[in-house]
């Protein structure tokens, strides 16, 4: 026999006393993080034509087989910040009007600049969203919900803010009268189909990422059509409104979709819920000129503002089973 059939003898001989691989469930260590999984929505592709196909997704061995434990992912656990950490260099007085129900509140064109500026190192900016829309006109608003009963976490938040229906039972009061800016609020099944859905029950897992369309009949702009997207970071959640349809008075288009925004974030802090809000909207002049924009925006964020505290407060009331810990369910 020569030396290349003796070489292909010995190793067929080794490979016949090698025993058979088994894929075994890997140990687990609790004090490991396990950093990167694979999504559920990935898939390995299998192609069919592939000389392996049979052997690697045919082949009826048990050895590899195994269960893997249900992947569950936990918020990660961080201290609560101040207010002061994300807001520095306020006074005392101008804490008490945000600490109250009124808050801060301040209006800029496009000229101009912002006046509630957080840390650059709290990881909150809404101004470089606001202004990509070229807005004509800004206000911005600050306002600090004190707990009552409890603390609250980011799902009781973001449960707070699923009731769209009430924002339209929300009023304001100008002398002695009351006045309803939202005639009828309510959530519409998509951007193409505009049939009123109903708001859904309180959530038990927080989303990453979200997006839901509004339909507001405005007291003076009529239908106003909105896209909701909402987003989680590490500390906070943000609400995200923009017009994906123009807006009319009467016959005539006052404004054009993409054109109006509110940015809306809320933080569980240590003195309360905070509630930071930006929003513009670019109306031509000739329109601006004959309404009072800073005061009709001023409205309609009072009434939001308004039913946001008013969420919180419900939610406050209702004992959270997952306050500690809650899943986040990946859209």
């Amino acid at each position: 026999m020569d030396s290349t059939g003796k070489i292909i003898n010995l190793c067929l001989l080794t490979l016949a006393f090698i025993a058979p691989l088994r894929a075994e469930p890997l140990p687990i260590n609790d004090e490991n993080i396990i950093n990167e999984v694979l999504s559920p929505d990935e898939e390995i592709i299998h192609n069919k034509d592939s000389p392996l196909s049979d052997e690697l997704f045919y082949d009826n061995d048990d050895s590899f087989v195994f269960d893997a434990p249900t992947l569950v992912f936990q918020v990660p656990s961080f201290e609560t910040r101040s207010f002061d950490e994300i807001f520095p260099n306020f006074s005392k007085s101008q804490k008490k009007f945000i600490m109250s129900n009124t808050g801060l509140r301040f209006a800029f064109e496009k000229d101009g600049s912002p006046t509630l500026v957080p840390n650059p190192n709290s990881g909150v900016n809404l101004l470089g969203k606001v202004m990509s829309k070229k807005p004509s006109h800004i206000i911005e608003a600050l306002v600090v919900v004190p707990y009552n009963k409890r603390e609250l976490d980011m799902l009781d938040v973001y449960n707070a803010l699923g009731n769209i229906k009430n924002i339209q039972e929300h009023k304001i009061i100008l002398g002695e009268r009351e006045y309803k800016v939202f005639i009828e609020t309510t959530r519409i099944e998509s951007a193409q189909v505009r049939k009123p859905i109903p708001d859904p029950p309180p959530a038990d897992t927080l989303p990453y990422s979200e997006t839901m369309y509004l339909r507001f009949v405005d007291l003076s702009m009529g239908d106003f059509y909105l896209r909701g997207d909402i987003s989680v970071s590490l500390y906070g959640i943000t609400y995200s409104l923009t017009n994906f349809r123009d807006v009319f008075y009467s016959i005539f288009r006052i404004m054009k979709a993409e054109k109006f925004i509110a940015i809306i974030y809320l933080e569980p802090i240590k003195e309360g819920v905070l509630i930071y809000s930006m929003s513009g909207l670019y109306i031509p002049g000739f329109v601006a000129n004959r309404i009072n924009l800073t005061t009709s925006m001023n409205y309609r964020i009072t009434v939001l503002i308004n039913w946001i505290t008013e969420g919180l407060r419900r939610v406050e009331e209702t004992e959270n089973p997952n306050r500690h810990f809650f899943q986040m369910q990946k859209e």
